[in-house]
């Protein structure tokens, strides 16, 4: 049985076409004090239960009303409820950078697995060691070889360079590098020496004067850092810049700036729901519902979500 919480029922309509089963009625809805209600309007006992839900703005109360819904699943006697989180909210609090800081990753980790949930599926985590916060089999699935391959069906790929925006997803790159068989540079961010107001410097490494320069990121929330790397790559002599990311947070002044920015195309996935009025003809927006619904088909079946990967 599928569920779908009103964080991005498009998605969840599209995942339940491709596996051709109806997404289970249901009743949510806020109280006048903000409290959430949930009722499922069919059986589910004994059911394999699977419950799709992003965690979009405003991701607490979408955070609230996953777990609502996992506890009225397990109170209804599902069999079992797998939670498929395309987007995991929280994933960058995943270690104490500083004393008294929460690590938010496993919380959000532990509040799942108490609610009820026995799996994971999910895409993208910001950090590998995010799987090992579950208690149970998590399922990390990755949008790159569908945002990979739209870049090369319509670049050449003897003038691509992929970018790492920072050193954190350097990592990242050199799949893509790996994927697309193109060389790798990364911005390198700094602090200007002996400025009064440590103004912040972008070094380039690598070479990119006329090069087609792929940004890849696994999320833009306010854009700064992708904009930022893409003016760099640009001094630099880089002759277009591309990004691609799977989660399009787009918090704050996002559309603005890469509205703005000298980026020729903004590559998503439909991870989360990209508002319309974020209106930027840059944009491209990818769906995972293909490599979801094959996920759980496996997952249902007792196949091999192993495989699905092996074979993008």
């Amino acid at each position: 049985m599928l569920f779908s919480g009103r964080a991005h029922p498009a998605l969840a309509g599209e995942i339940a076409r491709r596996l051709d089963v109806e997404l289970v009625p249901s009743r949510i809805f806020d109280f006048a004090n903000g409290e959430i209600y949930v009722r499922y309007e069919e059986s589910v006992r004994g059911a394999d239960c699977f419950l799709i839900q992003s965690h979009s703005d405003p991701v607490n109360t979408m955070i609230m009303e996953q777990l609502i819904m996992i506890d009225a699943l397990k109170r209804a006697s599902a069999g079992s409820v797998t939670v498929v989180v395309p987007f995991y909210g929280y994933a960058r609090q995943d270690r104490k950078h500083l004393g008294r800081e929460p690590i938010s990753a496993r919380l959000m980790a532990d509040l799942t697995h108490t609610a009820g949930a026995g799996r994971i599926v999910t895409m993208d985590l910001h950090t590998n060691q995010i799987v090992g916060f579950f208690d149970g089999p998590v399922d990390h699935l990755f949008a790159l070889p569908i945002l990979a391959d739209h870049v090369a069906a319509r670049a050449d790929r003897d003038r691509l360079t992929i970018v790492s925006p920072d050193a954190g997803q350097v990592r990242l790159a050199d799949r893509w590098c790996d994927r697309l068989g193109a060389p790798l540079a990364i911005v390198h961010k700094r602090r200007s020496r002996g400025a009064a107001d440590r103004t912040a410097v972008h070094d380039v490494v690598g070479d990119v004067a006329g090069r087609v320069c792929v940004l890849v990121d696994d999320m833009i929330d306010t854009g700064g850092t992708v904009c930022a790397a893409a003016d760099a790559l640009f001094e630099n002599g880089a002759s277009d810049v591309i990004v691609a990311a799977t989660h399009g947070v787009l918090s704050d002044s996002a559309a603005d700036r890469l509205k703005h920015s000298r980026i020729s195309e903004i590559l998503l996935t439909d991870t989360l729901p990209v508002p319309d009025a974020v209106g930027l003809d840059k944009i491209t927006v990818l769906s995972v519902a293909p490599l979801l619904s094959d996920a759980l088909r496996e997952i249902f079946e007792n196949g091999s979500v192993t495989r699905i990967l092996e074979s993008q």
